[in-house]
């Protein structure tokens, strides 16, 4: 398992293909459920995972069609997952610890809910898109007791534009040989990009704080 864990954080989908084969999507379905519906997961490769798996589907190794539909469910079963989890036990998370240190660190959900304060129900379309605070999203909407129904509305259109537009810009670029080749930087570009508005964030943070 740990091994299975160390390629999928390397995205080395060559080796996840040679040892799981078609069993692959499992795999897929599974990382991307884990990441959005265990609140102590958030450091999955959400992100750059799609892009690199919408990259393979265009070289033909996985089908596209199986693979969105696949995905999508797996977003939308984690995110729901998660809000029971914050709406059932909810603070109570905090409290565990593993080897005495706290399983969650609660300065995540503060960022969390710092977002929602700034984009309100949007946010949990937004959140979609940034790591970390993708996680804590619906643990936090679980929590605050948002209405289920319109959690779910927005969960599903934040689902679908977040698993489709990473997924398909892997696809429709994964003919550019540049990209072939370097994939592991566009990757990291991905990543630079989906914190950056966390890093912003936390920048006006401070200078507010100082002034």
């Amino acid at each position: 398992m740990i091994e299975l864990f160390k390629h999928i954080l390397h995205l080395d989908f060559d080796w996840l293909f040679s040892n799981y084969g078609t069993a692959i999507y499992v795999v897929l379905f599974l990382v991307i459920f884990i990441e959005t519906g265990l609140v102590a997961m958030p450091f999955l490769p959400g992100d750059s995972l799609l892009f690199t798996a919408g990259l393979f589907a265009r070289t033909g190794h996985l089908n596209m069609s199986y693979l969105l539909m696949l995905l999508f469910v797996a977003a939308v079963l984690g995110d729901n997952c998660n809000y029971w989890i914050g709406r059932t036990i909810g603070i109570k998370i905090f409290d565990l610890k593993l080897k005495g240190r706290p399983l969650v660190k609660r300065e995540y959900l503060d960022k969390t809910h710092e977002f929602f304060e700034r984009h309100g129900t949007k946010a949990i379309i937004m959140a979609r898109f940034v790591p970390f605070i993708r996680t804590f999203a619906p643990f936090a909407a679980g929590i605050g007791k948002m209405t289920y129904r319109k959690f779910l509305s927005f969960d599903i259109l934040g689902g679908a534009l977040w698993i489709g537009s990473l997924t398909t810009a892997g696809y429709l670029l994964g003919n550019v040989e540049f990209i072939r080749k370097h994939i592991d930087l566009v990757c990291l570009g991905i990543i630079g990009i989906s914190v950056l508005p966390v890093l912003i964030t936390m920048v006006r943070n401070k200078m507010e704080t100082k002034a």
